[in-house]
């Protein structure tokens, strides 16, 4: 699948809104979740999988904070939603912490994989189906383009 260019060519500016920006950060976690946990044993396989999902949800995560949930906790209708959304990336980074210590052959870690799974995969279908609404409701669209625009460029900076 190929991406739209976030520059509109004829006119010199930034195109991608925010929602557009985190739904491919989204979509990629969730094929390396579902990667991961397609994987067996003490392989490198999947420890090439967890490293990058790991780095996946630490640069998302931070770069999300800082460029969507700050912003909306500026408002009252979206402040309880962005802060349960930070609240959810701390369980998820505790369930990714306990991974780091498993050992990839035990049982144990296929298992906390796959709750990992569905912890990520509940927080970003919460995010889509209920904050994306609620925050298109209170920022416009200048800042949403914005928004993108800062978050994308951390995320490149982060992986590049």
């Amino acid at each position: 699948m190929t991406l739209p260019c976030a520059i509109d060519q004829k006119r010199g500016r930034y195109v991608k809104n925010i929602f557009e920006a985190l739904r491919e950060s989204h979509d990629k976690q969730r094929r390396l979740l579902d990667a991961l946990t397609d994987t067996h044993g003490d392989s490198d396989t999947r420890d090439g999988i967890f490293v990058a999902l790991k780095a996946e949800l630490a640069h998302h995560a931070a770069a999300e904070e800082r460029y969507f949930y700050v912003p909306l906790m500026e408002y009252d209708m979206t402040q309880e939603k962005a802060r349960h959304s930070v609240a959810e990336h701390h369980e998820i980074d505790e369930l990714v912490e306990s991974l780091e210590t498993t050992d990839y052959s035990s049982p144990a870690w296929l298992s906390d994989a796959k709750k990992l799974r569905e912890l990520v995969t509940h927080h970003l279908e919460e995010e889509e189906q209920e904050v994306f609404q609620q925050a298109g409701r209170v920022l416009g669209e200048e800042d949403k383009t914005e928004l993108a625009k800062s978050y994308d460029a951390f995320m490149a900076e982060m992986t590049g």
